[in-house]
């Protein structure tokens, strides 16, 4: 599994797609490609109420990826340091065979350049220490980018209050 995880705060998500925007000008791909995308239900009726469930979908950066060994030029890889998993596309030839092999058809066709992007998280932004450009762009802060062993912060703040209690 990735060091990393891009969470969603299904409460402050207002649909409103900023994610995917900043991520396909970040990737410079056409809006056809969506190397991360929001993914709406609804609305239907919950308790005589309204309600639309989102759910953002990246790359889940598996422990063992079914596209790195599907890419018959090792375009698709995987950093060992980290987990992420990306495209070098210089040596993508276009064939699809990651997409095919992804149980979630996570990489997408760049009908641009005829070759697959994916989400890579980023990585010249991580590597600088910098949040992937749809956390940074999405407009409601619905979107974190954090380890998936790192307690929320919600958590931390009860932890603490329970802690200062005992202080006292």
């Amino acid at each position: 599994m990735s060091k990393y995880m891009i969470q969603l705060d299904k409460k402050r998500c207002i649909a409103c797609h900023a994610c995917e925007v900043h991520c396909q000008v970040k990737n410079g791909v056409p809006a056809s490609a969506k190397p991360g995308k929001l993914v709406s239900v609804g609305p239907d009726m919950a308790k005589g109420k309204p309600r639309l469930l989102n759910l953002y979908m990246s790359c889940y950066h598996c422990e063992k990826p079914w596209c790195v060994p599907a890419c018959p030029t090792g375009a698709m890889t995987r950093r060992e340091d980290d987990g992420v998993v990306y495209v070098r596309e210089e040596l993508c030839v276009g064939c699809k065979a990651c997409i095919q092999a992804c149980p979630w058809r996570i990489p997408q066709w760049n009908e641009a350049t005829g070759k697959v992007v994916k989400c890579d998280y980023c990585r010249d932004r991580i590597d600088a220490g910098l949040d992937p450009a749809c956390v940074t762009g999405c407009t409601a802060h619905a979107l974190r980018f954090v380890r998936p062993d790192a307690p929320a912060p919600d958590e931390r703040e009860a932890y603490g209050k329970r802690v200062l209690l005992r202080q006292m």
